[in-house]
Formats: C-alpha cells, structure tokens, sequence
C-alpha cells in the first residue's frame, strides 16, 4: 500500500511539474499585492481573484452593503468582475451598475455572461446588460451555460456568433468568450467549430480531476489555442460543497484553482468576511510544490470518485 502511494505521489506531482508552472510563472505584477496574470491571446492584465457575480445580486444584501463590497474589492486590487444576464433576475447586474458610477468603471474588466443561442436573443440580452450596467461597452461577454446537446451547433448557426462580432465592431463589447459547467465535450466542441474564441470559463478544482474532468479534458485544449481559462465552481458550487467536506480548506481550495494556467479564479462573495478571506487568499498565494498538489489530489481522491460535491457535473450525468 505505502509503494502505492508512493508511486501515485511521484505520477501526480510529475503531472504538476508538467502542466500548472508555466502560468505561475506568467505572473506579471502585483498592484496592491494582488496578483496579475495575462488573460490568454488577449494581453489584458486581469486579478488573480475575480469577484462573483451572483452573490452580489444576493436578496440578503441591500443595494448599499453590495456596492461596498464590490468597491472594496476593486480598490484592494480586484479588477475582474464576473456577472450573467439572468443572476437574481437582473439586480446583480444593476447593482454592479450602481457600483461602477464615480470613477470606478475605469478600474475595472468588466465581464458579463448571456443565453443567446440565436441573433435576436443574443441582442436583446446585450442592450439589457448595457441598461443595466449603465455603461457603453462590456469588456468581455460570454454564451453562458453551454449545457446541452446542440447549444453548440445552434450558437454557431443562428447568428449568435455573427451578432456578437458586429456588436464588437460598433465597440459595445471587446471580447468574446463561453461558459459552461457540466459536459467537457461541449466545451471542447465549442472550440474545435473554429471560432477564435477569447476566453472559457469552466469548473476547476481539487475535486475535478477524479470526476469528469475541466482540468483534464478542455483546459489543455483552450490553452493549446490561447484562450484565456476563468475558473468557476472552485469550492465545489454553492454552498462551498468541499470545503463542506472538511477535506480541503477554503484557502487550499482558492490556492489549488489559482495554481492552475489560469488566467483568473471567479469566487462568489456576499459579505465583507468572505471578502476578505477570498483576498488574503489571494494576496498570499505562492506557487504550491509539486508534493503539495499531490497530497492534496490523493486526499481528495475518494470523496470526488462520484461527483457528489461537484452536483453541476453529477445531475447532469445522471439525466
């Protein structure tokens, strides 16, 4: 049992050595001890920490106690700022809205997620963000939820595609990028169509390479094109699902997402405590040893086999 475990310690922390320090070392600068990393073929300069969408939105905040923890974010150095066209019905993009008046849009990547499958969908979730967010141009937008069987096919043959670069070429938004959550191949399929995607966003974490794997079956693809990788889902979903497990802590889970080539890690953040556990998360992350991902790969092992702490993947497989 102990040589096992010793050859799974040596395969793993080879496989680490391999595939996660050319983004570490990418790193390009910190401002206000936030880490900076390139966003894929862009050349954007984005935070290591990307501020959730969602939770800002939360019913449990009013509008005053969300615009002060996104501005807190943004002024200890978080410049990415997630969001979807249908978070809590729209007033997370309204309050981000509200916390971009008085200088702050200028700080900020500003990126928004959509459901348009086709042109006029795709239209009209635009114009709506633009509304809501009060501001001219989304930095980055992103087909959102690419889940189901022919999303991919549908986003590439009624016009979504075409709609989104004409809105790029009239400056209402810069890049254009995907999500998904549950199904690898769709994401991979997304990419192999052939548009030149900017940026994927997709779930990784210490749970993901035992089941259905982000990590092992899309990220060497999208980062072999260039496509700056967002990781989602770091925690497991919401409720934080690992952390739940006591197997991994929250800052270990922060770190194993941001020891990853990827460009940013999206968490969902809904009070100052969370705040500012996600910052210092951030601020101290160092590169994790090779060793350091293994154990926590091997510890990790048993409870992630099924996907249970990972339901965004397993309900979708079970259907």
């Amino acid at each position: 049992m102990e040589l096992e475990r010793r050859t799974f310690l040596k395969m793993t922390a080879a496989t680490a050595v391999g595939f996660a320090w050319p983004a570490i070392a990418a790193e390009m600068e910190k401002r206000n001890d936030m880490p900076y990393r390139v966003l894929g073929k862009t050349g954007e300069k984005v935070s290591l920490l990307c501020l959730g969408g969602y939770h800002v939105g939360s019913g449990a905040l009013t509008d005053d106690e969300a615009v002060r923890i996104i501005r807190t974010a943004i002024d200890e150095g978080v410049n990415f700022l997630d969001n979807a066209w249908q978070y809590n019905g729209g007033r997370s993009e309204e309050r981000v809205g509200l916390a971009l008046k008085d200088g702050y849009r200028e700080k900020v990547f500003l990126m928004t997620k959509h459901k348009g499958r086709d042109r006029q969908t795709a239209q009209q979730h635009l114009e709506t963000s633009l509304r809501r967010f009060q501001v001219d141009c989304i930095d980055l937008w992103q087909f959102h939820e690419v889940v189901h069987a022919g999303e991919p096919e549908r986003i590439y043959t009624q016009g979504a595609i075409e709609f989104a670069l004409e809105a790029k070429t009239q400056g209402k938004i810069r890049y254009i990028g995907f999500t998904g959550h549950a199904v690898p191949e769709l994401l991979n399929e997304m990419i192999d169509r052939g548009f030149n995607w900017d940026t994927v966003q997709m779930p990784l974490n210490c749970f993901d390479p035992h089941y259905t794997s982000f990590e092992k079956g899309v990220m060497p693809k999208a980062l072999e094109k260039k496509i700056g990788v967002i990781a989602m889902k770091t925690l497991g979903g919401t409720p934080g699902q690992i952390p739940g497990t006591k197997i991994a802590s929250i800052p270990e889970c922060l770190h194993y997402a941001m020891n990853l080539p990827v460009s940013t890690v999206c968490s969902g953040i809904d009070s100052m405590d969370k705040l500012r556990e996600n910052l210092a998360a951030a601020k101290s992350f160092k590169p994790l040893t090779a060793e350091k991902v293994a154990e926590l790969l091997e510890r990790t092992r048993t409870a992630a086999l099924e996907g249970r702490y990972e339901p965004y993947k397993s309900s979708w497989h079970r259907a």
